[in-house]
């Protein structure tokens, strides 16, 4: 097949009037030759003769953005192009939110889609989406759907290009979105939709006409079970899906008793053929990414913190009224704010009183879920810890701590089960006690749930999963729902040793 001028392709075919039948942009040359025009749905058409033909963002699109593309990123918007409803299995870190940004541009610039409907996590409305839509297609306009349902109806109703919106908000406003005219729907982690039973499921489905463009997005999408593929196959890839869930759950698992099922040998081939059509890239794929990718999580303070919060703000602003404040001061301050954002704050008699962690705890969730490895959690306070064990506890998660408290044998049996064990899965550690000279390379995902203030402490830990024998590219992964935090990540992203900023950045959080 030949490309002709970024606008037609040549190639040779045994019925040529089979193709010019089909397809109106597209002419009989002579000598079993044939000229289509080198279009989406000319592309698409020839796709359904059984003829491969490459999309044409390959040749007719010039890249927008700030960054040039991969080409991982451009093979899959390639791929995204092509198929109408598809998976991406890309593996967190890859960039496929910008690869899905560009194949939407793209199709929106041949007039194949008007609008975008991105359904996503909360935590990365803002700090992945709305960030990479500004980066990648600044020339399109975007909002954000969040609030009221008043609210959410009337930014829907604006016309923005891009809207984003987060799952549990499509069902409060489904017939605004229904009366949206948005072409294409984006469900980022899409594992979110692995119950076909679930109100959340239905008002998707209720969502997707027959001519609607569906990309589902996520690094794992059978991570717990292999049942764990039928809502998401029900809604990419319904005819080649069973109608009902219990015929799937007899193709892929084995009954042990009336509660246990165990995957069948074959459960693997059969979630693979159902989850079609798909693209995937591992970060090891990507021998142009970097070795060490960062990202952003936002997270919500919960009603009781974002109380105290705000108390305590103003009491340090009342205090700074009318007296200089050392740094020393300011940092005890500061500290405390971190402290209620990460989930409990250290009375002056060394009480510890807990917060309500629950949007942060589902965030880090997600990214767990998400993680083709083992993870490592940094967590600054003890006691912030001592939560965070136990609700990993009760979701059954298997984890081990490393704090100051924790003896130097107990460590190393904890380092070495991490990293040559298949438990724990979850190592939760508080930061300078294995910032140095410790290897974790069982995990290539780090989370910090709440920021250090130590430049060097930082750097150092995230040292411990990249380093010598690392088989895979690591993502450091940054939870922030406060603003102190968002100081303190923004300083220690550009190398700033915040103690030094110290009083510069009180004043900052006190404006």
């Amino acid at each position: 097949m030949q490309i002709i001028k970024d606008k037609a392709l040549l190639f040779t075919a045994e019925h040529p009037d089979v193709i010019t039948s089909a397809i109106k942009k597209s002419s009989d040359v002579g000598g079993n030759k044939v000229l289509v025009n080198w279009g989406v749905e000319e592309a698409h058409a020839l796709k359904d003769l059984n003829i491969k033909a490459p999309s044409p963002i390959t040749g007719r699109y010039k890249w927008p953005g700030q960054h040039k593309p991969f080409e991982h990123q451009k093979t899959t918007s390639a791929f995204l192009t092509m198929n109408r409803r598809a998976f991406c299995f890309n593996e967190q870190g890859t960039g496929k939110t910008a690869s899905a940004i560009w194949a939407s541009d793209f199709l929106m610039k041949q007039g194949i889609i008007r609008r975008v409907l991105v359904i996503c996590p909360l935590s990365i409305m803002d700090s992945a989406w709305r960030a990479d839509l500004f980066t990648f297609a600044m020339h399109r306009s975007v909002d954000v759907a969040y609030g009221p349902a008043k609210k959410r109806k009337a930014i829907i109703a604006g016309g923005a290009d891009y809207v984003i919106i987060n799952y549990d908000g499509v069902e409060i406003v489904s017939d605004a979105i229904a009366e949206g005219g948005f072409d294409l729907i984006i469900a980022d982690e899409a594992t979110h939709y692995k119950n076909a039973q679930t109100n959340r499921w239905k008002t998707l489905n209720k969502l997707i006409g027959p001519d609607t463009w569906l990309w589902m997005m996520t690094g794992t999408p059978a991570a717990q079970s292999p049942v764990d593929a039928y809502g998401l196959a029900k809604l990419v890839n319904p005819k080649n899906t069973p109608r009902f869930y219990g015929s799937f759950r007899d193709m892929v698992m084995y009954r042990i008793s009336n509660f246990k099922w165990i995957p069948k040998d074959s459960a693997s081939d059969t979630v693979f053929n159902i989850l079609q059509p798909a693209m995937r890239f591992t970060k090891e794929d990507c021998l142009d990414l970097p070795d060490m990718v960062y990202t952003k999580r936002e997270v919500e303070l919960t009603k009781q913190q974002r109380k105290y919060y705000n108390a305590l703000k103003k009491h340090m602003v009342m205090q700074a009224a009318g007296e200089e404040i050392t740094a020393v001061n300011a940092a005890a301050n500061m500290n405390k704010l971190l402290q209620i954002s990460c989930g409990a704050i250290y009375t002056d008699k060394g009480d510890a009183l807990e917060f309500d962690v629950t949007h942060r705890y589902k965030v880090l969730r997600e990214v767990i879920d998400e993680s083709s490895q083992k993870v490592l959690i940094f967590v600054p306070f003890r006691h912030a810890i001592s939560i965070l064990a136990d609700k990993l506890n009760n979701d059954g998660i298997s984890n081990a701590i490393i704090q100051g408290s924790v003896s130097a044998p107990h460590r190393t049996e904890i380092f070495k089960a991490f990293q040559n064990e298949v438990e724990p899965q979850v190592l939760i550690i508080q930061p300078a006690a294995a910032a140095h000279g410790v290897t974790l390379t069982a995990a290539n995902t780090v989370v910090w749930w709440g920021p250090t203030s130590s430049l060097e402490t930082y750097l150092q830990a995230n040292a411990r999963v990249h380093r010598a024998g690392q088989k895979h590219k690591c993502t450091v992964i940054q939870l922030q729902g406060s603003l102190v935090e968002k100081h303190v990540y923004n300083l220690l992203d550009n190398k700033i040793d915040i103690h030094a900023q110290i009083l510069d950045l009180y004043n900052e959080l006190l404006d």
